[in-house]
């Protein structure tokens, strides 16, 4: 009579390459979704800052850059530069890239909160088409070669 030696399951046969892959895959996926969590949140935290919006509205309610652009003018990838503040406090440096219909350019924001209340030493726009310099505080405009 012939013995019959059950056969093992395919975890059973695969398990010392298979975990250490699954482990290390199982890492890499939690990885990504930290970081992607990490940039969703301050990406959204700089979005809804006052410095950040304040620059938005200035550019959406510019005549001759809604002219230039199209409209809606809307924002077109991701915040460059630096927001710090902590309590009444702080500094930005940013820019922010915008777009409309009719071409493509960046928000220039450059300020000092202090008491609670954000003044902005600089805030313009660079129209990529031509390098124009919009000057969104004193409403004027200028060559940029």
């Amino acid at each position: 009579m012939e013995e019959h030696t059950p056969r093992k399951s395919w975890f059973g046969r695969n398990w010392p390459w298979v975990v250490p892959v699954g482990g290390c895959l199982t890492l890499i996926i939690i990885f990504f979704i930290f970081l992607g969590s990490v940039v969703f949140g301050v990406s959204k935290a700089i979005s809804g800052s006052t410095p950040y919006q304040d620059a938005i509205i200035k550019a959406q309610g510019d005549e001759y850059i809604a002219q230039m652009l199209g409209e809606p003018i809307e924002t077109n990838g991701i915040m460059n530069g630096n927001i710090k503040y902590e309590n009444d406090e702080g500094s930005v440096d940013i820019s922010i890239p915008i777009k409309g219909p009719e071409g493509e350019a960046k928000v220039y924001v450059v300020g000092t909160k202090k008491n609670g209340k954000w003044t902005y030493s600089e805030l313009y726009v660079i129209l990529d088409e031509n390098n124009e310099q919009v000057d969104l505080l004193w409403g004027k405009s200028s060559e940029n070669n």
